[in-house]
């Protein structure tokens, strides 16, 4: 299942910028009128910044915090975020109004529903997303089909199932089954691809799912803000990137004339990120394949377009990550410090965690720590994007010792 691969790679970034037109669609502006939409559902609440102070210490960072998306809307993953507010954009440019004219209780309205009608939403997922945009469709009365790639678990399809969604695995990686649904979308009455990557002439609704991922770049802002903290480094993980655009385009935004150091980690079997930094010159390089790694959530082998454009100018870093580090973080996240909070985080939301620990830990990556600046006047953020989504997965790593650590994999060459 996971893969062999036992170092980090890295690269700066040295990629020739572009025009740069993205960045400007991830403003507080756009991600306010996404949060406002979001304030509107009753199962709305802000998630925690938790702040790991021992750990930070043990380290030896000032400051370290993560934001703990395993509360997100009783869904334990962050990407309702994304799939609610565009199936909420759609929904009113359909019908000639502003977002700010349909928040909850109105899309959920007979009035609405007899003014727009019914949609069949169809997408493709890892789990999480898929999850979120049936939750949504559901919660609006609105269809909803998702196809999930070769490798997901049943617990992740009941999930989705359990939203009254059509909902399959198919013989296909994950880009695959996003083709898949696109087609079968574009053949349907009605049909709309709600996804969360974009392509050539599919831009404008990938757009609107990273604007709704703002909501937790802008909540963590204001906790931040709270505690006293402006934050000098950030980690964020990538599958297709459009967290991590999302993301970093916010804080590229927020702090203009002097942003935080910002570094995109990915899972090395889906590091098309990573390849195409590699590159240099601004092209996008696919990865293709099964991508067998246990980080299901960020096995996506194709960059989302928006996304890219918006990383090669503002990402500082790209590093691929193999599985232990991922494993590493979800055991670290769970066996806390003493005097620091437990968090619960799956294997696609604890690998910017491994990755700072190893680079503060192994001397291997002194390197990367130094160019980063990474010491002990460091206040860091990360994300943690999910809890334990595949629970038995979940105890493979922390109690079974799944994807064992850096130290365990270099003693058995």
């Amino acid at each position: 299942m996971s893969s062999t691969e036992k170092h980090l790679k890295w690269t700066l970034n040295h990629i020739a910028k572009s025009d740069d037109t993205q960045v400007r669609n991830m403003s507080m502006e756009e991600m306010s009128k996404a949060n406002n939409f979001h304030k509107s559902f009753p199962q709305y609440e802000v998630t925690p910044l938790t702040r790991l102070s021992r750990l930070a210490e043990y380290l030896g960072l000032k400051r370290l915090y993560v934001k703990d998306e395993s509360y997100r809307f009783g869904l334990n993953a962050f990407k309702v975020l994304g799939g609610s507010y565009a199936i909420a954009r759609y929904i009113a440019q359909q019908t000639g109004k502003d977002v700010s004219e349909i928040p909850y209780d109105v899309l959920t309205s007979e009035k609405l529903r007899e003014e727009f009608g019914q949609a069949a939403f169809f997408t493709a997922t890892d789990g999480n997303h898929g999850r979120g945009v049936a939750w949504a469709a559901n919660k609006l009365g609105q269809k909803c089909t998702v196809r999930m790639p070769k490798g997901s678990t049943q617990t992740r399809l009941n999930n989705i199932a359990k939203e009254n969604a059509t909902v399959t695995i198919e013989d296909l990686n994950y880009d695959e089954c996003v083709r898949m649904a696109a087609k079968e979308a574009a053949n349907t009455e009605h049909g709309v691809i709600i996804q969360d990557t974009a392509w050539e002439g599919y831009e404008e609704i990938p757009t609107w799912i990273m604007q709704g991922y703002g909501t937790l770049a802008l909540e963590a802002d204001r906790q931040l803000a709270d505690d006293g903290c402006r934050p000098t480094h950030i980690f964020i993980q990538a599958g297709v990137g459009s967290l991590a655009g999302a993301v970093i385009g916010f804080f590229a935004n927020r702090f203009k004339e002097n942003p935080p150091v910002m570094v995109v980690c990915e899972a090395n079997a889906a590091d098309c990120l990573y390849r195409s930094a590699m590159q240099k010159d601004g092209s996008r390089v696919d990865v293709t394949g099964d991508m067998f790694t246990i980080m299901a959530g960020l096995a996506c082998g194709e960059a989302n377009t928006v996304s890219w454009d918006i990383l090669r100018n503002h990402a500082d870093a790209f590093v691929s990550c193999p599985d232990w580090v991922s494993a590493n973080g979800t055991r670290i996240y769970a066996a806390p410090l003493k005097g620091d909070p437990q968090v619960i985080s799956g294997e696609s939301g604890s690998v910017t965690m491994g990755l700072v620990h190893a680079l503060m830990t192994n001397p291997e990556y002194k390197d990367l720590k130094e160019a980063l600046k990474l010491d002990e006047n460091s206040e860091v953020l990360l994300v943690s994007s999910e809890g334990d989504t595949d629970p038995d997965r979940f105890r493979e790593i922390t109690w079974e010792g799944l994807c064992g650590s850096d130290k365990e994999v270099f003693a058995d060459l």
